[in-house]
C-alpha cells in the first residue's frame, strides 16, 4: 500500500492592496485637513472712534479675556493672582533686551480690576510705555 503524505499549500496573505488603501486614506486626510495657523485667543476689544494700529519690534502683549485670565505673548498665565502675573511678566522681561512697550488687550467684558492689576504690575516692573488696544468702531 502506498501512502502518500499530502503537503498542504502555504497560505499567503497579500498585503499590497491593504498598504495601497492605507496610503490612499493617508493622502486623502492630508489633503482635506485644514490647520488654523492663526488660532489666537478670542477677545472682544472695546470700540473707539479713533483706533490706530501701532506695530513695534520690542512689544510685549498682555491679553485679558472676559473671565479675567491673563495671557503674555499668547501663553496663558497659570492663574489670575497678581503675584503669578508679576512672576510671568518678570520672566518675559528677562527673555528680552531692554524694556518693551506693553500693549494691554482687554476684553470689553473683562473685570476692570484685572486691567488695573495689570497696569499696577507693569508700573512695579518699571514698564512706563504701555498702551491699551481697542477696535475701530463702525462709522455711521
Amino acid at each position: 500500500m502506498n501512502f502518500s503524505q499530502h503537503v498542504p499549500d502555504e497560505v499567503e496573505v497579500n498585503l499590497t492592496p491593504l498598504i495601497d488603501v492605507v496610503f490612499l486614506l493617508l493622502i486623502f486626510f492630508m489633503l482635506t485637513t485644514t490647520f488654523d495657523r492663526n488660532a489666537k485667543i478670542k477677545i472682544d476689544l472695546p470700540k473707539t472712534q479713533s483706533a490706530v494700529a501701532v506695530v513695534e519690534n520690542n512689544t510685549m502683549e498682555l491679553l485679558i479675556d472676559g473671565k479675567g485670565n491673563y495671557y503674555i505673548d499668547g501663553r496663558e498665565v497659570l492663574n489670575s493672582k497678581s503675584e503669578t502675573l508679576f512672576r510671568a511678566m518678570s520672566q518675559s522681561l528677562d527673555e528680552r533686551t531692554g524694556l518693551p512697550n506693553l500693549v494691554i488687550s482687554a476684553d470689553a467684558n473683562a473685570n476692570y480690576q484685572s486691567v488695573v492689576t495689570a497696569m499696577d504690575i507693569a508700573g512695579r516692573l518699571q514698564i512706563t510705555n504701555f498702551s491699551m488696544a481697542t477696535a475701530q468702531a463702525p462709522r455711521k
